[in-house]
């Protein structure tokens, strides 16, 4: 018996299925990690494996990044935790502020799920209306307002409404099609309590869907016509697909921003930033409240701050890098699969891409849904063999980091040749 195995059987005694977040499980059972390093990841069983599921699209600069770690090491010395104001959380808001341009303020929080939690709070103390409108198939985190027909681990698990939400409050949450302006245009005008819409400028957690062409600006356009908040969930593409996140690809300015992820480079930290007027309705100033104990504490915020400038600092090189890298990469497993007759189709862009096991574009959820499972399933299971580790449901994302080589990439291939084979058989 492995020693993985070994400490799941002792993990399921202690913790919910043995694991604790729902995305970690995979049969027969998650490997347990020991360390990781650059792009690699090693198990209990001291088997190394090259990481492209990179802490969810956290680890845009790979595992243990000195000048992260440099910073971490050096606020350790001075303490963890005040629970006052710091200079260092002031110079973290400008540095958001400095990259995205519809942010003038931040307020800093400590997950995905809390940013967005508060931003939905905030249109709707802002508006005084209640309904919210979310994209099918779009994760904004494990609370009520949103968890509706979301993606990740949720549509994974096949849970359209949690057990022990609240029906009073889902039904606030209005439902439309990604990559269909027109439903949500039908919506908003059969609904007029609209408080906000929220979404994923590009959908990272129903696998990969891109917005498109025009999605977006009808978005925006829309909201703006009928003075609705426009809430760009980008703590999955915040800083991942441009330093300015997925904004500042498509030119889109939104009301509100949620970040996480690449912000903190694999700490605890988020942050909910927008427009002045809306974000001064947060307490004390304001009558929309939040509060964290941990909020800002000084060992995340030294390392979003060491993050930021790095990113900064190798832009140019690091963006470019990785669509070369991310382009080599699909391209040949496409081929493979072209080659091999498995009907397939890969959506990919930046840093991120994902196979889905159908003959038809995979545009929305019911797209990616109707996508063979089973054969992405035993596709990852045969990575993993071969040392591969991807996320390992279809509605994630494959995530490249710049700490990945050449020698990663040929391998990786090397390792999808073996997986596609076992699909096809």
């Amino acid at each position: 018996m492995s020693n993985s195995q070994k400490l799941f059987n002792d993990a399921k005694k202690v913790i919910p299925s043995g694991v604790n977040s729902p995305v970690r499980y995979f049969e027969p059972y998650p490997f347990f990690t020991k360390k990781s390093d650059g792009a690699y990841i090693w198990d209990e069983d001291k088997n190394r494996y090259i990481d492209f599921c990179n802490g969810y699209g956290a680890l845009l600069l790979g595992h243990r990044r000195k000048e992260i770690l440099n910073a971490v090491s050096k606020q350790l010395t001075q303490g963890t935790l005040f629970c006052t104001p710091t200079k260092s959380e002031i110079e973290l808001s400008k540095l958001i502020i400095g990259n995205f341009p519809s942010i003038e303020k931040v307020r800093l929080v400590n997950t995905g799920g809390e940013a967005t939690m508060t931003a939905i709070r905030l249109v709707r103390g802002f508006t005084k209306k209640k309904k919210i409108i979310k994209f099918e198939g779009c994760y904004h985190g494990a609370h009520d307002s949103v968890l509706v027909k979301a993606g990740s681990g949720s549509a994974h698990n096949g849970i359209s409404v949690s057990d022990g939400g609240l029906d009073e409050v889902s039904k606030n949450t209005l439902v439309v099609q990604y990559n269909n302006a027109e439903d949500l245009e039908k919506t908003i005008t059969k609904n007029k309590d609209i408080a906000g819409v929220i979404i994923e400028p590009i959908l990272a957690n129903m696998g990969l869907i891109l917005p498109e062409n025009n999605f977006l600006s009808d978005v925006r356009k829309i909201t703006k016509e009928n003075d609705i908040p426009l809430i760009f969930d980008e703590v999955v593409t915040g800083f991942r697909v441009a330093p300015g996140g997925a904004q500042q690809h498509f030119r889109i300015k939104p009301d509100i921003t949620t970040l996480a992820k690449a912000l903190g480079s694999g700490f605890t930290v988020a942050a909910v930033g927008g427009q002045k007027e809306i974000m001064d309705l947060l307490s004390p100033g304001g009558k929309v409240y939040q509060a964290s104990t941990y909020a800002g504490n000084p060992i995340s915020v030294s390392a979003a701050i060491a993050s930021i400038k790095t990113i900064n600092k190798i832009k140019n090189k690091l963006y470019s890098k990785l669509e070369r890298y991310n382009a080599l990469l699909t391209h040949a497993i496409d081929n493979m699969a072209t080659d091999m007759k498995i009907p397939h189709q890969i959506n990919f862009t930046s840093s991120m891409f994902q196979i889905f096991f159908t003959n038809k574009p995979v545009i929305d959820y019911k797209t990616s849904k109707n996508a063979d499972a089973k054969k992405f399933k035993k596709m990852f299971s045969t990575l993993l063999k071969n040392k591969v580790f991807i996320a390992p449901s279809q509605f994630e994302v494959v995530f490249l980091s710049d700490a990945h080589t050449q020698t990663d990439l040929n391998h990786t291939v090397d390792a999808f040749d073996v997986a596609l084979k076992s699909v096809k058989n």
